[in-house]
């Protein structure tokens, strides 16, 4: 499982580039990132990302689905108690909130409870059934099972096989085969 930092880390730049895939404006963005002291945080492509003055619709809605990763960072550090069914996407403001009432990293790690290894493994196993469940209604031309919202579940998918270092790649490079 990755460190209680690492995590913190990987939550303010994904949380930063999807406020920054919603439409944020760049010099807010500029803020954050100073605030938090976070631009040796981004993964390479959040780095262009952040960089681009003018990114395409395409990659502004594939950083702002980040949100979902975000919920599941702030789950695994305690801060949210529980990862709803995931048929709906999560509490944007209540997520970002979290984020800025701690107001800094160092806050962040301190006030953070880092759920047990089994706990985040065995989201991990769930999600990595749903996300099956999605794709094989996907491959069958059907709709997702139980209304999976397949979006929220591939996000969550994502991040918790980064948290638990499957493969043991970079956040770029997260498997999420099937």
């Amino acid at each position: 499982i990755r460190t209680t930092e690492d995590i913190c880390k990987r939550m303010i730049a994904v949380a930063i580039c999807a406020v920054k895939g919603e439409g944020v404006d760049a010099e807010i963005v500029q803020k954050v990132v100073d605030q938090f002291d976070a631009a040796s945080f981004f993964s390479p492509k959040e780095a262009i990302f952040i960089a681009d003055q003018q990114p395409d619709d395409q990659q502004r809605a594939n950083f702002a689905w980040r949100y979902e990763c975000l919920w599941v960072f702030l789950w695994s550090l305690g801060y949210v108690k529980a990862l709803d069914f995931p048929d709906h996407i999560c509490n944007v403001p209540e997520a970002v909130g979290f984020i800025r009432d701690q107001g800094s990293l160092e806050n962040l790690i301190k006030n953070a409870e880092l759920r047990s290894k089994s706990a985040i493994l065995d989201e991990a196993d769930l999600i990595y059934r749903m996300n099956w469940a999605c794709t094989n209604a996907r491959i069958k031309n059907q709709s997702a099972p139980a209304n999976l919202d397949a979006g929220v579940v591939y996000e969550r998918y994502y991040a918790l096989n980064w948290l638990i270092r499957y493969q043991n790649q970079d956040w770029d490079s997260v498997s999420t085969d099937t």
